[in-house]
């Protein structure tokens, strides 16, 4: 089975729903499997799925809802030790177990289809380069980040519409993606070729990682890759020493506005450094939305926000250039920054996660 103490380790911080039910927020709303997206668009990729359930993500308003799949967040973790292969590397064929049951991989492939931003980052992060993928529905190009490294794999949908005759065109030898964005599709998808999938994208990031890397008999390459990732992310902690400043990630999406919390992509970065975020993000869900008004909720040592595809489908720019954000000490103090949305909150594999550390880094604990 591929190695669990990758786990990222649930917060030390004070959490749960009556530390956000203290906050003060009227009419915000917490965000997880616990269940009220059922409406919520956009594929942001950020800890939860769509293609036919949408958590964080999803594109169509009238996606299900995000208890598709039955699985609380803090549950996915532990479900997902006993994913994955006993077969030695090297050795074919060899069975896998994933969210959908088993799946018995004829040879090592080399001709893959990835189903989802996380599924690209960590194939790319093994050296392989996809023969399909799908694209969000805020950006259909690779992101820019793993443009010289991705080769140019054919589009075969979105995440929210998988285009399956150009999947089956391709004639692939492995289709990795996740029960929570494409359960739907996945006795057609395994009708193609063999079918891995994880239980859901963002938070478990790391448990994706192993499982994809096992397709391939490279969970040892992937278990280096991300004991060196927790290093760089413990060396940022080490420098900062008791000197540990709070981070807001908000990201300003169509319809909505967020701040991500404990159980998402870049929470489990936060997390890993470790460093701290304002009370009302120590939840164990998602994120928490908040309204334009509601925006100083936000105020932190630091803030970073991105947007999810045009800043002008958002109320990014009215926000930006409101009275109220003004008042935000991090924007006194020039510590409100834009970051890339497409590490922040759509990489969601190893890759993306260096590259967050990169810039935590280079703005928190700068060299000198």
């Amino acid at each position: 089975m591929p190695p669990t103490s990758d786990a990222p380790a649930l917060s030390p911080r004070t959490t749960g729903r009556r530390r956000f039910l203290t906050a003060g927020i009227t009419g915000a709303a917490v965000l997880g499997l616990g269940g009220l997206l059922t409406a919520c668009g956009s594929s942001d990729g950020s800890g939860g799925g769509s293609g036919s359930a949408p958590v964080g993500g999803g594109s169509s308003p009238n996606q299900k809802s995000v208890k598709q799949g039955g699985d609380d967040y803090a549950a996915v973790v532990e479900k997902m030790k006993g994913f994955g292969t006993d077969a030695a590397p090297g050795v074919y064929p060899r069975t896998l177990k994933h969210a959908m049951g088993e799946t018995v991989i004829p040879a090592r492939p080399t001709r893959v289809v990835v189903l989802d931003t996380g599924e690209l980052d960590n194939v790319v992060a093994l050296g392989i380069q996809p023969v399909g993928v799908v694209y969000t529905d805020g950006s259909k190009s690779l992101p820019s980040y793993l443009k010289d490294k991705a080769g140019s794999p054919a589009a075969v949908g979105t995440i929210n519409s998988l285009n399956l005759e150009a999947i089956a065109a391709l004639k692939p030898d492995l289709i990795l993606g996740s029960q929570l964005r494409a359960q739907d599709q996945y006795a057609q998808l395994s009708k193609i070729a063999p079918t891995v999938f994880s239980l859901r994208p963002g938070y478990p990031w790391k448990q994706n990682f192993l499982l994809n890397a096992s397709a391939f008999g490279l969970e040892a390459e992937a278990k280096a890759q991300l004991d060196a990732y927790q290093a760089a992310a413990t060396a940022i902690g080490a420098k900062l020493g008791d000197k540990r400043p709070t981070i807001t990630p908000l990201r300003f999406m169509p319809g909505r506005t967020r701040l991500y919390a404990e159980l998402s992509f870049i929470g489990t970065i936060l997390t890993d450094i470790p460093l701290p975020q304002p009370a009302i993000e120590q939840v164990q869900e998602l994120a928490v939305e908040v309204s334009p008004e509601q925006i100083d909720k936000a105020d932190a040592d630091w803030i970073f926000y991105g947007v999810y595809g045009t800043p002008s489908s958002t109320n990014q720019d009215a926000v930006l250039g409101g009275a109220l954000w003004k008042t935000l000490g991090a924007v006194k103090s020039g510590q409100a920054r834009p970051v890339s949305d497409e590490t922040w909150f759509l990489g969601l594999g190893v890759m993306a996660a260096n590259a967050v550390l990169a810039d935590l880094k280079g703005f928190v604990a700068p060299a000198g």
